[in-house]
């Protein structure tokens, strides 16, 4: 019979692999108590760094610094939140999926995400796990529901996808369901919606130019409404998810 080792200050090792029992929240840095995501159960992590005191403040540290390694996302866990909660594990490796099998799964990806539409929400800034998102938050999620795993951040997953469409007017005829809409400013990416048919989208948006939650909008329509108008304009490009992300740091 296999024993369980669960994380504590005695089985703590930098570059050790573990698995989370619960979910827990990720914070910007280790003294800040800004969220920048969240990790649900069953999500798996490598430890990086540990700062037991902060000698310029005369306090003591309670965060450790973690890589994801479904997207290798950074950040910082409280320590005292994983003691007795992550447990052990000697590998991992990124699954592989192919195109095919991807679109194969879309439908169900847009089913998970409409469901969390229906749920009471608001607008979570870091939010992954639910009912809170933040827009790139939705679409990970809606996405590793069906274990297709993206990058984390709206930027991020621009890059991670397979070009589509620079322009609105080139969209016609292209775009399929599960399409990621891009927006921001010429210089970054920071938005995203979840194309779901005929240039509606699903997406988790603010309280400043948005609906503070998940809401559907459209490209496309005549008569759009104010939210949608200033995502139209601030329109960056289309990507399709083609692969399930690939970490090479293992």
């Amino acid at each position: 019979m296999t024993i369980e080792v669960l994380l504590t200050n005695a089985s703590f090792v930098l570059g050790s692999l573990w698995k989370l029992r619960k979910n827990i929240n990720g914070f910007k840095t280790q003294n800040s108590d800004e969220l920048v995501t969240q990790a649900s159960i069953g999500r798996s992590f490598q430890l990086l760094d540990c700062v037991k005191f902060d000698f310029k403040n005369k306090q003591t540290i309670d965060k450790v610094k973690v890589r994801l390694l479904e997207d290798d996302y950074i950040c910082w866990f409280k320590f005292s939140e994983l003691t007795h909660n992550a447990k052990k594990i000697v590998h991992w490796e990124s699954e592989f999926l192919t195109e095919e099998k991807i679109i194969s799964r879309i439908p169900n990806v847009l089913a998970w995400a409409q469901t969390a539409k229906k749920r009471r929400n608001e607008y979570l800034w870091g939010g992954t796990i639910g009912p809170n998102f933040d827009c790139s938050g939705l679409v990970q999620s809606a996405f590793a529901s069906s274990g297709i795993w993206i990058p984390r951040d709206a930027y991020q997953q621009e890059k991670f996808c397979k070009y589509v469409a620079l322009d609105i007017e080139s969209l016609h005829g292209k775009l399929i369901a599960g399409d990621l809409f891009f927006f921001g400013s010429s210089e970054k990416c920071t938005h995203v919606g979840l194309h779901i048919e005929n240039g509606f989208y699903i997406h988790s948006s603010g309280v400043s130019n948005g609906h503070n939650g998940i809401e559907i909008d459209c490209l496309f329509h005549p008569n759009l409404g104010n939210v949608a108008s200033f995502y139209r304009s601030q329109f960056r490009s289309v990507g399709r998810v083609i692969s399930c992300y690939q970490s090479e740091k293992l």
